[in-house]
């Protein structure tokens, strides 16, 4: 799947990824390879995603991520 995090200050992550876990409004939830297409709110948290065995996260205050074919982009503020 393919990151893509961006915030007012620009591109913070942008790469492959295998596993994506956001901090959902309601609630934490997980995005793997062939996920349904999805539109979420994001609370204040930690974003975390793997990629061969090597780890990445970016703490949030809020945001809104949207899912469509493998393609996740993430809006952070």
């Amino acid at each position: 799947m393919r990151l893509e995090i961006v915030s007012p200050d620009g591109i913070l992550f942008e790469g492959e990824t295998e596993r994506v876990s956001f901090p959902g409004t309601a609630g934490s939830f997980d995005i793997l390879p062939h996920h349904a297409p999805l539109i979420a709110a994001l609370r204040e948290g930690t974003i975390r995603y793997e990629n061969d065995g090597k780890r990445g996260e970016q703490a949030i205050k809020s945001g809104v991520v949207e899912v469509k074919e493998d393609d996740i982009s993430v809006c952070i503020e």
